[in-house]
């Protein structure tokens, strides 16, 4: 009964994709922790202040029963006014915000444009929506307006929906924002951001890449928790009129139990440390500049993908360095292309100037 799942398996391990479970080991150049508020006193101290004035650790039930707790609402407020947009609504993780989003906002007769790397959790809440999708080259904008034209060509008379992470997980690199927000006002479209890497490393106190787009009603971005903030959810930021819609149809929000509470809390205090502690990013950018000189690579960002092509050999390259007391991890196909397998090189508080020399022996 069970040896379908043993062959795929094997399948997935002679091709050198098998993915397993390994523990933290060695100077963190694989975390998304960009910051280093995922353990740093201050959250910590947060958490234990709230859990002195009385905020739970479960919520007990979904948001529309018993579980909207007056830390999710006060959360929604806070980074509503922190990235500028006209609401904010919570979940438990980026992944669900997104996915909902997706499965929820563009309506049949809608065309949902996406770029050829949006993330799994744009793909799994498209497949779960009702407007049809289409692929455009990764950050060719002429190749989504391509998309919008023909479409419209074809009859298509409802929204285009434009879906783009601001920075790009796996490669480190940029969306032409401003040009797709033009993009998407001139075809009367929506334009959906993924901010999950940019949110606390780009922009005025960790605003995002996408700071000051909100002034337009076009516009939802998703700020994940769980990487430079250091706690756990994600947040989407959209017009009231969509957050009541997602409220009212999102089956990710309305059946799920409400993310905890004190997470809620220890996350206010982070979007509190970005507005108060601008050396934290100034801190990660210098230790970027030194990683692209020891490295010999630059992004723009604090993603370093060290392509080496071959899975297995990927997989190899990243055994030595965590040998070495470095852990970085091998990233394969299907989560980027084929053929170009890589090191993940991640650039956060959690290392120095010493490690970063380190690391660029080891792999030089």
């Amino acid at each position: 009964m069970l040896q379908f799942y043993r062959d795929d398996l094997a399948r997935l391990d002679a091709a050198d994709r098998l993915r397993r479970l390994v523990p933290r080991r060695g100077a963190d150049f694989a975390s998304n922790d960009y910051l280093g508020l995922g353990a740093s006193a201050r959250l910590r101290d947060a958490v234990a202040g709230a859990l002195d004035r009385g905020v739970g650790i479960g919520s007990g039930g979904s948001r529309l029963l018993r579980g909207n707790d007056p830390e999710h609402e006060a959360l929604e407020a806070e980074a509503a006014a922190h990235f500028g947009s006209e609401a904010a609504l919570y979940f438990a993780s980026g992944y669900a915000a997104n996915m909902a989003a997706f499965a929820t906002l563009p309506q049949p007769g809608d065309l949902v444009i996406h770029d050829a790397l949006v993330h799994a959790s744009a793909h799994d809440g498209m497949r779960l929506g009702r407007a049809p999708r289409v692929a455009a080259a990764h950050n060719d904008v002429n190749a989504f307006e391509d998309a919008i034209r023909r479409w419209r060509g074809e009859g298509g008379t409802g929204t285009p929906w434009i879906a783009v992470e601001s920075l790009y997980g796996m490669d480190g690199d940029r969306a032409p924002l401003a040009d797709l927000a033009a993009l998407a006002a001139r075809h009367e479209g929506m334009l959906l951001i993924d901010e999950a890497h940019a949110t606390g490393v780009f922009g005025t106190a960790g605003r995002g890449l996408a700071e000051g787009l909100h002034d337009s009603d076009s516009v939802v971005t998703l700020h994940t928790c769980g990487k430079a903030l250091g706690t756990q959810g994600g947040l989407l930021c959209l017009p009231r009129v969509l957050r009541d819609m997602m409220v009212n149809r999102a089956r990710g929000f309305v059946f799920s139990t409400a993310p905890s509470p004190l997470v809620a809390a220890a996350t206010r205090e982070a979007l509190r440390c970005l507005v108060d502690e601008p050396e934290r990013q100034a801190r990660l950018w210098a230790l970027v500049a030194a990683a692209e000189a020891a490295l010999g690579l630059a992004t723009g960002s604090q993603i370093l993908p060290v392509i080496v092509g071959a899975d297995g050999a990927a997989v190899a390259l990243a055994a030595r360095c965590q040998a070495a007391g470095y852990d970085v991890r091998a990233i394969r196909p299907p989560t980027v292309p084929a053929g170009t397998a890589r090191l993940r090189v991640s650039i956060t508080l959690n290392v120095d100037d010493a490690g970063i020399a380190g690391l660029g022996t080891v792999l030089a």
